[in-house]
């Protein structure tokens, strides 16, 4: 399962009920961070979800309100007690920028190892979360993270039984593993049925609308995106800004098939985000106006599942 966290949902500056916009994800006890702006680890230790297990720290770009809580946050990992190494992944220039800030934040217990990501490249997360990214329509290099968690096809103890498996060779194949059962060599394609859909969500922000991005998050069971502008606030230009309204988020997430939609990244010029909510959902239906605590959790037995604030 997969368990999702708000921790802020604000852009370009805090705002004092509007932490910059960034997503906490945990899975298998291990914990993802999506960008870090300057107060993400106050939002962090407001949720009790822990430092230490911080093993990942996906970046979509450079933009200092997407990476300027970093620092503070490595020293806070640290006391919390880390030694393993931490991953960061971002765009081309996220090792300059991870130097950059290491700069007052230099001596750490644990190594950051830090890996930069191009249009189209996968990667995989220590706790079987799988990734690959798509670069945004922004006016700097800005990658959208989709990610998946594969469910394993269901074992058929019948056939199993059928072929003469002993009971405990059964968990080698539901592994993937092959078992010897005489003179012959059990693949676990015999004994498994077919494949069974797994779980997924995609962090979109800072980008345009567009058909790429569309085919990109298609399907996911949540996605998280940006709502810069209010629903028709093209006074702002927000084609002009790299960004979309809330409208056209919901209009994309529509057309994507997503399952649930959660709006974030909102501009200083929408003084109550969740004035939106009910215009939204007339385009989206299953749209949430963000705020942080917002939580969910994806199971393969339930699919999506509200939280309470502290997940």
């Amino acid at each position: 399962m997969i368990d999702l966290l708000l921790l802020g949902t604000g852009a370009m500056v805090p705002l004092p009920d509007r932490p910059l916009s960034s997503l906490i994800v945990r899975s298998g006890g291990s914990l993802a961070l999506f960008d870090c702006g300057e107060g993400t680890q106050v939002q962090m230790r407001k949720f009790h979800w822990g430092f230490r297990r911080l093993d990942v720290i996906c970046l979509t770009h450079l933009h200092a309100d997407h990476v300027a809580g970093l620092p503070g946050l490595f020293h806070t990992v640290a006391n919390a007690g880390r030694t393993e190494p931490m991953i960061i992944y971002g765009p081309s220039g996220a090792a300059a920028v991870v130097a950059g800030l290491r700069v007052i934040a230099a001596q750490l217990p644990y190594e950051i190892v830090v890996s930069e990501l191009s249009d189209g490249d996968r990667f995989d997360f220590p706790n079987g979360l799988r990734g690959q990214v798509r670069e945004a329509d922004h006016h700097v290099t800005c990658l959208v993270y989709r990610i998946e968690l594969d469910r394993a096809p269901a074992f058929d103890p019948r056939k199993a039984e059928a072929l003469g498996i002993p009971r405990p060779q059964w968990s080698r194949l539901q592994r993937g593993e092959a078992v010897a059962v005489g003179d012959d060599m059990v693949r676990p394609v015999a004994v498994v049925g077919p494949p069974r859909k797994g779980l997924s969500f995609a962090f979109l922000t800072d980008s345009r609308a567009n058909e790429s991005l569309r085919e990109f998050v298609n399907g996911v069971d949540l996605l998280v995106s940006e709502g810069t502008y209010a629903l028709d606030d093209y006074e702002a230009d927000p084609a002009r800004h790299g960004h979309m309204t809330i409208r056209q988020a919901c209009a994309q997430a529509r057309a994507a098939g997503v399952d649930r939609l959660w709006l974030t990244h909102f501009s200083g010029r929408i003084d109550d985000p969740h004035r939106h909510q009910d215009d939204a959902r007339t385009i989206f239906a299953a749209t949430d106006i963000g705020e942080p605590g917002l939580s969910a959790r994806l199971s393969f037995t339930n699919g999506y599942e509200r939280l309470d604030r502290s997940g």
